[in-house]
């Protein structure tokens, strides 16, 4: 995290992500890539069948709040299998679509299916804590449900960096609830649901591995409130946020400042 960065963030979430950091980092690393190359071709029905159908629900709801307008140039970070860009294209068939992610596997099975329907997305394969992006490249950034496997300060430090003054970065994610016996319950779903989901799905080595993790990545993120508080510390401006009964899931809209 640079000087600059660090001057304008509470050092509570500085301490906070230097926390994720030293705990995640191998993960992060060395294991991550070999999680989504062995889900890529299943991931988006996993997701759902992991979510009881709430992973389509809550894109679908995440993309239609996005506001966008002919010739916009958008970047999907952590794009995956281009599920948000897809969903972009349909409304807007003429905005310019690139995707990031580091994940080639992820990124070649989305690619397959914006080619499916007729949609050119501009894919990029690169870690996304250094955006290969020109200063106010982009209208507007999206981001979803990959914050918790990122060093967001330095993340979302570079989102803003490539918008636009005036564009928007929209985000979503599985988020920490509030509520202690929510955060409880909620905890142990997802211990149940990934374990069950990896059996189901015939999931590898790599992902077995990481059941605790993906758990344990919520129990360290930031709540609605949280992360609503960070972003406006690391610049943006006219932050508003709406979230899933018990905080489980929040989507959050921040403007780079004119």
């Amino acid at each position: 995290m640079s000087d600059a960065v660090d001057t304008q963030i509470d050092l509570d979430f500085l301490g906070r992500e230097r926390a994720r950091r030293d705990e995640f980092t191998p993960i992060w690393q060395d294991t991550l890539d070999a999680v989504f190359a062995d889900v890529a071709p299943y991931y988006d029905v996993a997701s759902d069948v992991a979510s009881l159908g709430l992973c389509s629900l809550w894109r679908r709801r995440f993309t239609t709040s996005v506001e966008i307008a002919s010739g916009d140039r958008v970047l999907d970070v952590c794009a995956g299998t281009n599920g948000v860009g897809i969903e972009l294209l349909k409304r807007q068939p003429d905005l310019n679509v690139s995707a990031i992610d580091r994940s080639a596997a992820m990124q070649e099975e989305g690619q397959k299916r914006a080619k499916a329907r007729g949609f050119k997305i501009e894919s990029h394969i690169q870690d996304v804590h250094s955006l290969p992006f020109p200063d106010e490249s982009f209208d507007i950034v999206t981001l979803q449900f990959a914050s918790r496997h990122l060093r967001v300060v330095d993340v979302f430090s570079e989102i803003r960096r490539v918008l636009r003054p005036g564009g928007s970065f929209y985000h979503c994610d599985m988020l920490k609830p509030e509520n202690p016996l929510v955060a409880t319950l909620y905890g142990g779903y997802l211990k149940a649901c990934v374990s069950g989901t990896a059996l189901a799905f015939g999931s590898g080595e790599a992902a077995w591995s990481c059941r605790d993790y993906f758990v344990r990545a919520i129990e360290l993120f930031y709540s609605a409130a949280e992360l609503s508080e960070l972003l406006k510390g690391i610049g943006f401006a006219k932050v508003t946020v709406n979230s899933a009964p018990g905080g489980v899931v929040a989507w959050h809209r921040a403007v780079k400042p004119e």
